[in-house]
């Protein structure tokens, strides 16, 4: 990296970069704005910080499942690189960055969206809300039909992108993992309910992550309850959960007893609440799949045309 007439670059794979600004932040990494040094296009750039060789393996198999999935309605990957930045102080590890550029989508996410509208005191149009959740559906039916299946695992209106033909991206695959998974012990009960707190946004997670059962078994339908949490969200521009996490209340006890309240009046078709109520099943074994989601939508959007 060097910083060449106040112009901060840095170099992927032999291809230059002069960073712009800083337009992001988490609790694992950063999301910078650059530009292209060839061509000018403008990329965003994750850049996640690794302390440990268990971080690495982490941040590493998110670039291998971008790699791995090449889809419309899921976030592309341009360059990656794993970059040695010292030792960490205690350990003497050799801490690294690893760094993703990815599609810089100027319009923002559906988060961003969701708080202009709330802001203007307006809504968004139901044909608006069916395009965006059938393509991010589109984009989990490609995680979701792999073999192994993986599920995203932290679905909410932040990471659904929105591309200047308005079509939605789903991105941040960092939470990404393999779909399926039985808990045979309680030490992997405590592990995945431990990833899920750390990874899944409180706010839209399925309720078998917040008490993860001996026995259970969890599959890609934890992405189906999120699914409702954004439809929810963009229906009514917050989650379904939001009043509850005002007040203080336990987020945990009011996604087991799916306590969901719905305004009075939406001015929506009776649709958007039905398929809500649907994708939020509390007992996962009863919950559609992608494939039945997207058939009853569509079948939903041609009968309204």
């Amino acid at each position: 990296m060097g910083c060449v007439c106040g112009r901060e670059d840095l170099t992927i794979n032999n291809r230059k970069f002069y960073i712009k600004s800083r337009i992001g932040e988490g609790g694992f990494s950063y999301i910078d704005l650059i530009e292209d040094a060839n061509n000018r296009r403008l990329f965003a750039l994750k850049r996640i910080s690794c302390h440990s060789k268990e971080d690495e393996r982490v941040a590493m198999q998110e670039v291998e499942i971008m790699k791995t999935f090449h889809h419309q309605n899921l976030i592309a990957l341009e360059e990656s690189a794993m970059v040695s930045v010292g030792y960490h102080s205690k350990t003497l590890d050799i801490t690294c960055d690893v760094l993703i550029a990815m599609p810089y989508y100027r319009k923002g996410s559906l988060q961003d969206k969701m708080e202009i509208l709330r802001s203007k005191g307006e809504k968004m149009p139901e044909d608006y809300i069916w395009n965006m959740f059938i393509g991010t559906c589109h984009g989990l039916r490609a995680l979701h039909s792999h073999n192994p299946p993986y599920a995203h695992r932290d679905v909410k209106p932040a990471n659904v992108m929105i591309s200047d033909d308005n079509n939605p991206v789903l991105m941040d695959l960092g939470s990404a993992a393999k779909a399926r998974v039985e808990t045979n012990t309680s030490s992997e009960c405590r592990s995945l309910q431990d990833q899920a707190s750390e990874r899944c946004s409180m706010l839209f997670r399925a309720p078998e992550l917040f008490n993860v059962d001996l026995g259970a078994n969890i599959d890609e339908r934890t992405d189906i309850w999120s699914l409702g949490c954004v439809l929810y969200g963009m229906a009514y521009l917050e989650s379904p959960f939001e009043k509850i996490y005002q007040r203080g209340d336990s987020i945990a006890l009011a996604v087991l007893g799916c306590n969901i309240k719905f305004p009075d009046f939406s001015g929506y078709s009776g649709h958007v609440n039905e398929i809500i109520q649907w994708l939020m099943t509390v007992n996962i074994a009863e919950r559609p799949f992608i494939d039945e989601v997207i058939a009853k939508v569509e079948t939903i959007c041609i009968n309204k045309v």
